[in-house]
């Protein structure tokens, strides 16, 4: 079936099949959590059979994904159950962001229109949106529902009305490529919380930021996601209370050659 979907603008093109970092999820496509006051890859942790982030309480920061494939994917992305572009409770079937072809592409906020979002912000649970409209059940948890495109029908034209078809939309074909290259939009375990020393980390509602998209349709090859990606989330402290990231020892100089007696003169006697 046809899906509406939001294209994205085009703000930079990745390589294909070369993966943007070490932290990142997925197959289809690289999913990375950005601190956008430091413009720092979140670290990645593994836990538990869960991907794992660690968030700064105060900071805003972006669902970062590419597209490695060669064809254009629909990425459907909720924050703490809520999905981040018409605000319902999340599901499959709803709205998401297109790809093309080794795009990437920064989800910065809840989208308010087609031309303004509401920043992401790492925020106390009790001040997410997600519990200021009543749904905090999902608090601390990112979704990707990734979906690929099927294939447009193949039709088949004798050669005369096809150099004839070529010769009529020649001049509007080129004028949609110049545009996109100018940059014009494009469709583009819940017992771990009793051990956590502070609260939950959610996701707010922050301010208003300039952000430019506009609607495009998409045709999924399936109902359900051909890859569906999920990222914990919660502050640093909670994560090492859960045993989700390892304690760090305390901190020394570090001593190349730890196994050696220390070098040592003639010491002065008593009294100098």
């Amino acid at each position: 079936m046809k899906s509406l979907a939001l294209g994205i603008v085009l703000i930079g093109l990745g390589v294909l099949g070369v993966r943007t970092d070490a932290h990142a999820a997925g197959g289809l496509a690289d999913v990375q959590i950005i601190d956008r006051d430091t413009g720092s890859v979140l670290p990645m942790y593994r836990s538990r059979g869960e991907y794992w982030v660690a968030g700064r309480p105060g900071a805003r920061y972006s669902i970062m994904i590419q597209n490695h494939r060669g064809e254009r994917i629909l990425a459907v992305t909720a924050v703490d159950g809520i999905n981040v572009i018409s605000g319902e409770t999340g599901a499959w079937s709803q709205s998401g962001y297109v790809f093309s072809p080794g795009e990437r592409y920064e989800i910065a906020g809840w989208r308010k229109s087609n031309a303004e979002i509401a920043a992401f912000n790492f925020t106390a649970a009790d001040n997410s949106y997600a519990e200021r409209t009543g749904r905090p059940a999902n608090v601390g948890v990112i979704g990707v529902a990734l979906f690929l495109e099927r294939p447009a029908p193949v039709r088949w034209f004798d050669r005369q009305s096809r150099d004839r078809k070529s010769e009529e939309s020649g001049y509007a074909q080129n004028r949609i490529e110049g545009d996109a290259v100018g940059g014009a939009a494009r469709a583009a375990p819940p017992s771990l919380a009793a051990t956590a020393p502070a609260q939950k980390l959610g996701t707010g509602h922050g301010a208003r930021e300039t952000s430019y998209v506009q609607d495009t349709t998409f045709d999924r090859l399936s109902s359900t996601p051909n890859e569906l990606i999920k990222i914990r989330y919660d502050s640093y402290e909670n994560l090492v209370a859960m045993g989700v990231v390892p304690t760090r020892p305390a901190w020394q100089r570090p001593n190349p050659f730890p196994d050696s007696p220390i070098q040592r003169y003639v010491p002065d006697p008593p009294g100098g």
